[in-house]
């Protein structure tokens, strides 16, 4: 039975990445009979169709429930088509952003730190999507910027769960959280509903931290794996410097999850977490390690052992190449991007082949 993937196609080296992740994905690697069905989102054809071309996207997510998406570019003009991933995240009520920092095999983390940590953020809302406004301040001449944000309960809610499922389901504790003692209201929100998951979940451990403790004690830490839940701009800066504490911000997938009521997964989208690298465009030395991972996280949540079997293939021949000492420059290594992929895909197929044989 074909399997619906929408793929979303992106700019620059984030679209060349997301050849290479689609190079391991073929049949004749994996075995894996699927339908992709593709939109392109560069930045060209969004401002030509003003943006169509992503609510058409959005609405394919909505119905096949599974996308692959490459990095793109977000311009910074005012009246410019904007960012698509707010639209995409918006489209199918996008509630949580999943990013785990793991040890790269053979390449020595930050700080000392081996145990995963991963970051359940807000996908929607907080600083992203605010109000913003300038006014000249009253009886002077200075100007005054001003932003209005808002959080949910209901996101609030959706990332607490998340958050607390899947430290229950990694053996992890969950750590950190807001600054609910700066923003009582605002942030306290997010702080209530965390608390109430922690009584769900007595078997799950809870260590509450503010924020800028939270970033403190990531740089002591080396023990158990973590889970942290935070709002979506601490998030954002959150998981870029836990995944470079790894080794490279290359090295892990990242992954815009639709929550259903209880914790359970609706719509997937997977990425990598890094932007589009002009300035590695056309040189075939980006590290594929993210988007190829991303596709191996997208297959995990398809209900049939075949797909979970190829998704693990994956994961651990992309992370055995890396181990042998093929890696790209950002790991120290000399390897081009296609040259990487292709030792994927041979140690793919060789797995897939010797565990049908042990089947």
């Amino acid at each position: 039975m074909k399997r619906t993937i929408v793929v979303l196609q992106g700019d620059q080296t984030g679209q060349e990445l997301l050849k290479q992740a689609l190079r391991v994905l073929e049949p004749k690697v994996t075995g894996l009979e699927l339908d992709l069905l593709s939109f392109d989102l560069s930045l060209q054809n969004r401002r030509a169709t003003a943006n169509r071309v992503v609510y058409d996207a959005g609405s394919a997510l909505r119905e096949h429930k599974l996308a692959l998406k490459a990095a793109t570019i977000t311009p910074d003009g005012r009246d410019d088509v904007g960012s698509p991933n707010r639209i995409l995240r918006e489209e199918i009520n996008a509630d949580v952003i999943l990013r785990t920092g793991r040890r790269i095999p053979g390449v020595r983390p930050i700080a000392g730190v081996h145990a995963p940590i991963s970051v359940v953020r807000m996908a929607r809302d907080d600083a992203y999507g605010a109000r913003e406004w300038r006014e000249n301040a009253a009886g002077s001449d200075d100007e005054v910027a001003y932003r209005t944000e808002k959080i949910t309960r209901t996101v609030c809610r959706a990332v607490a769960e998340y958050a607390f499922l899947h430290a229950r389901r990694t053996g992890a504790k969950v750590f950190g959280g807001p600054k609910f003692t700066v923003s009582p209201v605002y942030e306290g929100m997010f702080k209530e509903e965390l608390d109430a998951a922690a009584t769900r979940y007595p078997d799950v451990s809870y260590e509450p931290q503010l924020i800028d403790a939270t970033f403190a004690l990531l740089l002591a830490t080396s023990g158990d794996p973590m889970v942290i839940p935070s709002l979506n701009r601490d998030g954002d800066l959150l998981s870029d410097m836990v995944l470079q504490m790894f080794g490279s911000i290359a090295g892990a997938e990242s992954l815009v999850i639709s929550v259903e009521p209880g914790g359970g997964v609706n719509c997937v989208m997977a990425e990598a977490p890094h932007g589009t690298a002009p300035s590695l465009q056309g040189r075939n030395v980006a590290n594929p390690m993210a988007m190829i991972l991303a596709a191996a996280a997208l297959l995990s949540y398809i209900d049939a052992a075949d797909a979970r079997r190829v998704s693990r293939s994956i994961y651990e021949a992309t992370l055995e190449t890396v181990y042998d000492g093929i890696r790209t420059s950002d790991l120290g290594g000399g390897a081009k991007t296609d040259e990487f992929t292709g030792e994927v895909i041979r140690r793919v197929r060789s797995k897939i082949e010797v565990w049908s044989t042990l089947s």
